[in-house]
């Protein structure tokens, strides 16, 4: 594996709280809502979603963040957009959210390679979520960096039969599942946080700050907010 780190896009982003989600290429109809609904809840708490713009849970994540709170780890060179299908997605990550590579531009993906592409989102994250895989996925090399790295693994709940590689992480031991989204991110319903309610009406900056104080400065390096012409505009639900 190469030790060069090629970066384009938000590099502010290695600076924020971040989560890695991955998963099978084929997810079933509830993974792709429970996906989609996780990455949306950890955008709006502050956090980067962390994946590998393969096809499925990792293209769900993306998109479920938002390309402007997301970081896509690359299995090839940095100007070589893998898999195809997902091309528009991750030149949107590259305009608005980050892509890494820890090989030379031009380099073409090779099985050796997604698993080192895997290391580094295990290590990009500050914990790391599977929600599908089966007995034989990549996800389940993930796992075992994140075990050998002494970080914690979650998985969602599957009906008998399905998912049995985050099935068998369970029984092992070496994954919880997440029960409830809205617990386990710490996000509350926005008709319950006055904070969202006002910045919905887009206020001026100055009343904005004289209202909640610091709370503007945290959300605005969430990035949940974007002060522009004098005024606040809530970004949470991008």
């Amino acid at each position: 594996m190469s030790k060069r780190i090629d970066l384009k896009g938000n590099l502010r982003l290695l600076s924020r709280p971040r989560v890695t989600i991955v998963g099978s290429r084929k997810p079933l109809p509830y993974t792709k809502e429970v996906t989609l609904n996780l990455a949306r809840a950890f955008a709006k708490k502050g956090y980067v979603v962390v994946s590998g713009g393969a096809l499925g849970v990792d293209a769900l994540a993306h998109q479920g963040a938002g390309a402007d709170n997301t970081i896509a780890v690359l299995p090839g060179g940095i100007d070589i957009y893998y898999p195809k299908t997902n091309s528009s997605l991750l030149k949107e990550i590259a305009q608005k959210g980050l892509l890494i590579s820890q090989f030379e531009k031009g380099f073409s993906p090779r099985r050796w390679s997604f698993v080192a592409r895997n290391e580094t989102m295990v290590e990009l994250g500050e914990f790391l979520i599977i929600t599908q895989a089966d007995l034989k996925s990549g996800s389940l090399t993930s796992a075992r960096f994140a075990l050998k790295k002494g970080k914690k693994i979650f998985v969602i709940p599957h009906r008998l039969g399905e998912s049995e590689g985050t099935a068998k992480l369970v029984r092992e031991g070496k994954a919880q599942f997440i029960w409830d989204i809205e617990e386990f991110v710490g996000v509350k319903e926005e008709k319950d946080d006055p904070f969202i309610s006002f910045i919905k009406q887009t206020p001026i900056y100055e009343e904005a700050v004289r209202k909640f104080g610091d709370r503007i400065y945290e959300a605005e390096l969430e990035g949940s907010i974007e002060i522009r012409d004098g005024r606040v505009f809530w970004k949470g639900e991008s």
